[in-house]
């Protein structure tokens, strides 16, 4: 019990912060590490993606009952997102992490950049017509983000919104929607792996996932309450406190 109730109040605050804008990994994965350092962080990580997916399937329900998701587009997406996250788990063991974390934190550096310079993005929601260019660059971002969530993760949700805003004229809210349907995806491939290979304590994991759900249904209230401009500033900190930690990691 002593190791459960921290877990469950980290769970109930990854699952709000990451309905609105993602990112719940940032909370969750660092608190199970501290909470339980004796388990391997292959079982950290698959009980980290078995509470997950259940807030991130609650706030996909959620969403979609609310805001008109395009389908259309999200759905190839969450195909690809699927295969490459597999195929990017597979990965691990051949690409050093330590490639990755220049380029993405350089990545990062450049959709807050893009942001804040353009006070207007995100804040309209303008959908282009969907036609076989749009549904190419779907397949396109739903593999190369759902390679990059199985290899190394960070960030997987902000690049999800920043890339459905920027190429398909969506706002904060439905980039948002959006982007849960593709993490939906990649969680599933990434527990394909860690359920058969026995990487789940569900002894914690299921409680968490309980508690991941109250607070995705907590975090998609707020962030249809609240609409583009609070998911704006929400996208904006989170991706700061990223490239901090990113940044952290680089010199220590």
């Amino acid at each position: 019990m002593l190791e459960l109730i921290p877990l469950i109040l980290i769970a109930f605050s990854a699952g709000l912060i990451d309905a609105a804008v993602g990112g719940g990994g940032l909370v969750q994965v660092p608190g199970l590490f501290a909470t339980l350092p004796n388990q391997l962080p292959a079982t950290l990580f698959g009980t980290n993606k078995f509470s997950a997916i259940f807030g991130t399937a609650t706030a996909s329900w959620r969403y979609a009952r609310s805001v008109d998701i395009a389908w259309r587009l999200v759905i190839p997406a969450a195909l690809t997102a699927f295969v490459c996250a597999f195929l990017g788990a597979m990965a691990v063991s051949h690409i050093p992490k330590e490639w990755m974390r220049p380029l993405v934190l350089a990545l990062l550096l450049f959709m807050l950049g893009y942001t804040l310079r353009k006070k207007d993005f995100g804040a309209m929601h303008r959908p282009s017509h969907i036609g076989r260019r749009e549904l190419a660059v779907a397949l396109a971002i739903g593999g190369a983000i759902g390679f990059y969530d199985g290899l190394f993760g960070p960030g997987t949700g902000s690049f999800l919104i920043f890339l459905f805003i920027r190429f398909f004229g969506f706002d904060f809210l439905r980039a948002s929607s959006a982007a849960k349907v593709v993490n939906l995806a990649t969680n599933l491939a990434a527990l394909a792996f860690f359920i058969p290979s026995g990487n789940v304590l569900y002894r914690y994991a299921i409680p968490m996932a309980m508690a991941n759900i109250v607070g995705a249904m907590l975090g998609t209230r707020l962030a249809m309450k609240g609409g583009t401009v609070l998911i704006r500033k929400l996208f904006i900190t989170l991706v700061s406190l990223l490239i901090a930690k990113l940044g952290w990691n680089l010199v220590h």
